[in-house]
């Protein structure tokens, strides 16, 4: 493609070079530059791109954006920007021809129960014979295809070649999960999206927005960005504001709730230990709806994907089919172990908000106790200080007992990270013990384990890895499970 089509539309200064020449791909790793590339400079929070330009041009790159004053020798085009982050979001989509125009795309954002959103609209659109794209937490599904991301919203260039094998692979729809780091980060700029739609807004992420305003303004920058419909949680209090926020944009606002006069709400609300039910009210018709998670917050998961379909003239018979069609969502409050005598389950919750909601909803279909497994990931500062005692606080609140341990420490350290959780513990007079082996913790757990009790491992959920040091080591928290009770449930 000629440098003239990747740069289209493009705020520059052309500090030196030709722009008449063929370009042969985009890259922000110098690591990754093939020859007649383009490589973007990008100032990232530990990392400078601009230190890396030398190494870039020796691997073949013969075009180089900046956003910082550089000399440089060789005979390359050199293009300075305001924002290199946004440069490659624009480039990007350039690149692949702005694969999105093409797509029917629909963002979920959103504190907790984004990955929920996605895999219950999911199985409403197969339910209605929609080709689907999924771009998540857990991964990236192309033609039922599993692909690891590096981040719950893959960087812009790498986000515009997913868009871009979509369209190949000749899908109509990709639901997407946006988080705030994207939408700071500009990774969705130049994204076109149908509709967006807003879960709720907890404290999170408070080391990178350092506000809950900032949060929220971040947030919020995903519905700037939609054409057709904005769908909002109206019993979440920052959901309200956003409502009166965006009320004036043109996409259509659609809200979904229980408490609080929605479009698309829920009444005689049945929660079970193993599954949720409610009745289901639309502006096209009323109809019984069963979701195979318990737990009211899967309930308001299951209203925005249902306040999507609606939004997508899905009837409501394939709505009712493809929610009670969703058996279960790898990672949320999934049960990886039951017997007679005990119950083990799987959450993702690792904000305090997720946190508090997984034990209460095991604690309201438990006759024993609810026995909690969970650390806190390492964030930096005080906001990582008050993350870990807020999650403590939650901890000694609604769990009988808690296992405090590992999640994934990095390069902080694990016992420091133990002893502020206990710290919150303590004042909150629960009851605990500390074991900085997350393994050696979920044998303690199921050693302790009673008839009638329920243990939660909370935190990591779907992942099969656990970050210490600089290392990323295996950690399936199902096989281990497994191996501990052994083929007969016997702890072995």
């Amino acid at each position: 493609m000629l440098l003239t089509k990747v740069i289209d539309n493009l705020d520059f200064i052309q500090i030196k070079g030709s722009l008449d020449k063929e370009v042969s791909s985009i890259a922000y790793d110098s690591r990754e530059i093939a020859a007649n590339s383009v490589f973007v400079a990008i100032s990232g929070f530990t990392v400078d791109g601009h230190q890396f330009i030398g190494r870039a041009i020796e691997m073949g790159a013969t075009t180089i954006i900046v956003e910082k004053e550089i000399s440089v020798e060789e005979d390359v085009t050199i293009l300075k920007v305001k924002d290199s982050r946004k440069a490659l979001a624009r480039i990007s989509a350039n690149f692949y021809d702005n694969p999105t125009d093409k797509l029917n795309l629909i963002g979920i954002t959103g504190t907790n129960g984004k990955t929920s959103t996605t895999y219950f609209i999911k199985s409403i659109f197969e339910q209605a014979k929609k080709s689907i794209g999924l771009i998540g937490t857990i991964g990236t599904i192309i033609n039922n295809k599993e692909l690891k991301n590096k981040n719950t919203t893959p960087e812009s260039l790498n986000l515009q070649q997913i868009f871009s094998k979509m369209v190949d692979a000749e899908i109509d729809d990709c639901i997407m999960e946006v988080s705030s780091h994207a939408l700071s980060l500009n990774r969705t700029a130049y994204s076109r999206f149908n509709m967006g739609v807003f879960t709720n807004l907890t404290p999170d992420h408070l080391e990178l927005h350092h506000t809950m305003e900032e949060y929220f303004e971040a947030k919020a920058k995903l519905f700037k960005l939609t054409n057709d419909y904005n769908i909002v949680n109206v019993d979440d209090d920052y959901g309200r504001r956003l409502i009166e926020k965006i009320r004036s944009y043109k996409p259509r606002l659609v809200t979904y709730g229980i408490e609080n006069k929605a479009e698309i709400y829920a009444t005689n609300i049945h929660i079970d230990s193993e599954f949720s039910q409610y009745t289901l009210h639309t502006p096209e018709g009323t109809i019984e709806i069963k979701v195979n998670i318990p737990g009211v917050f899967n309930v308001y998961n299951s209203l925005a994907a249902i306040a999507c379909a609606y939004c997508n003239r899905i009837n409501l018979q394939d709505i009712q089919k493809g929610i009670q069609s969703l058996e279960h969502i790898k990672g949320r409050l999934e049960t990886i172990y039951k017997d007679d005598d005990k119950k083990v389950v799987v959450d993702f919750a690792h904000t305090e908000d997720g946190l508090e909601k997984a034990l209460n909803t095991l604690r309201s279909n438990t006759e024993g106790r609810v026995i909690l497994v969970f650390g806190v990931y390492a964030a930096p500062g005080e906001a990582g200080r008050d993350k870990r005692r807020a999650m403590g606080k939650v901890a000694a609140k609604h769990a009988d007992f808690s296992i405090v341990t590992s999640d994934n420490p990095k390069n902080q350290d694990p016992d420091l990270i133990i002893k502020e959780i206990v710290e919150a513990i303590e004042e909150e007079n629960g009851s605990y013990m500390a074991v900085v082996d997350r393994k050696e913790a979920i044998r303690y757990a199921i050693e302790i384990c009673e008839k009638g009790d329920i243990i939660l491992l909370a935190g990591k959920g779907h992942e099969t890895s656990q970050v210490i040091g600089n290392k990323e080591i295996p950690f399936n928290e199902k096989e281990i499970v497994l191996e501990i009770v052994g083929g007969n449930g016997q702890i072995v």
